[in-house]
């Protein structure tokens, strides 16, 4: 069985978060991103989701750069290409650099025609066993700790199993200190996406009081050097982040030391074959891994559920449920979390169905290519 694609819509949707979202880098409440709807010959619809934001705060790329590269780069690629597999598309798109998040949301839609065709649910096409997972939240940078603990305690009381909150200079030891006394048991950690430096580790080296479960990408977003320096100084475990965008990356930092965990993102690593194999090489060597979360849509969150069902995802993701972040999600059914769970569906592909007038309600625009 192969998969011969007919046609490709990329459909440009906007929708508003319910919360105002904020990290170091700034705050935003409404996302704009891509949904990949894949047709094949035999009519089965494929789904993947774009995750940049529209600046290039997280990443180089954006959701002008993802459709651009999809459409006049990538996609081009695709035709005429008859594919057995969706790990050939790796290989299909090599030619062109980096561009993961592009990369990526076309690819995921493979892997659910290739599912679907198949008949099994996505996470058994990738080798995935778990019924369940065990998921935590992200929460931002509140107004005040007594916003953020109000949202803890919410969370606490919902059963998620960690919950990851966003630093940054000024707002970090006193603030997790204060968190940590009110929920003294509570598995915490920190995301400082790349808001330090190595001038700052004596005042980094404080969190180790607080027994928190990791510190996520502390230093450059581009940095394995640094943070192996780092990790030597703390026994708070370093997580990376952004500064692993490929095998190569992961392997490079677990031979210097430079993290005891590692965040896989899907979009980061440029796909669902990618991430396949930094999870095997943690595997192997012993380093917990975790699914990291991109403010996803419906589509995206169905993704990394079926990622997290592989064995080394020991450690609770941020795929939390539908309502955490949206008023009306774009699947049937929504994304729910049972004290901190996700049963994983068992239905052929992603396993959730497209909410055809939800989509509909947020697309502004839609791009339809024929291969």
């Amino acid at each position: 069985m192969t998969i011969s694609l007919k046609q490709i819509k990329l459909h440009r949707l906007k929708m508003m978060l319910n919360d105002p979202f904020t990290t170091s880098f700034g705050t935003f409440q409404e996302k704009e991103f891509f949904i990949i709807e894949m047709i094949d010959e035999d009519g089965i619809r494929g789904y993947g989701e774009s995750v940049a934001f529209s600046s290039p705060w997280y990443s180089e790329e954006t959701v002008e750069t993802n459709f651009h590269m999809m459409k006049d780069f990538l996609i081009p690629l695709l035709k005429k290409k008859v594919i057995a597999h969706p790990n050939e598309v790796e290989q299909i798109f090599s030619p062109i650099k980096r561009n993961n998040m592009a990369k990526s949301a076309l690819e995921g839609a493979v892997w659910d025609v290739y599912a679907k065709q198949k008949q099994i649910p996505l996470a058994e096409a990738l080798g995935g066993t778990k019924r369940q997972i065990e998921v935590g939240i992200s929460l931002g940078i509140e107004p005040t700790v007594k916003d953020l603990l109000k949202k803890v305690e919410t969370y606490v009381q919902e059963g998620y199993k960690r919950i990851k909150i966003k630093i940054k200079p000024g707002y970090d030891v006193d603030m997790l200190r204060e968190v940590r006394r009110h929920f003294p048991d509570t598995p915490i950690m920190a995301d400082a996406n790349s808001a330090y430096s190595l001038a700052d580790l004596e005042h980094l080296r404080k969190l180790d009081e607080l027994n928190l479960m990791m510190i996520e990408q502390p230093l450059a977003h581009d940095d394995i050097v640094d943070h192996a320096i780092l990790q030597a100084a703390l026994r708070t475990p370093v997580c990376l982040d952004e500064s692993i965008h490929s095998l190569e990356d992961a392997r490079k930092a677990i031979e210097l030391g430079s993290c005891k965990i590692i965040n896989i993102k899907i979009g980061r690593v440029g796909g669902l074959t990618e991430s396949k194999k930094i999870h095997d090489l943690a595997k192997e060597k012993g380093i917990d891994v975790w699914c990291g979360g991109m403010l996803e849509a419906g589509i995206g969150r169905a993704h990394n559920i079926a990622l997290t069902t592989l064995s080394q995802f020991v450690l609770p993701g941020d795929t939390a449920g539908s309502s955490r972040y949206w008023k009306k999600d774009i699947i049937k059914p929504e994304v729910e979390v049972e004290n901190g769970i996700i049963h994983v569906p068992n239905k052929p592909g992603i396993g959730y169905e497209m909410d055809e007038e939800a989509l509909k309600e947020f697309t502004v625009a839609t791009e339809t290519i024929h291969v």
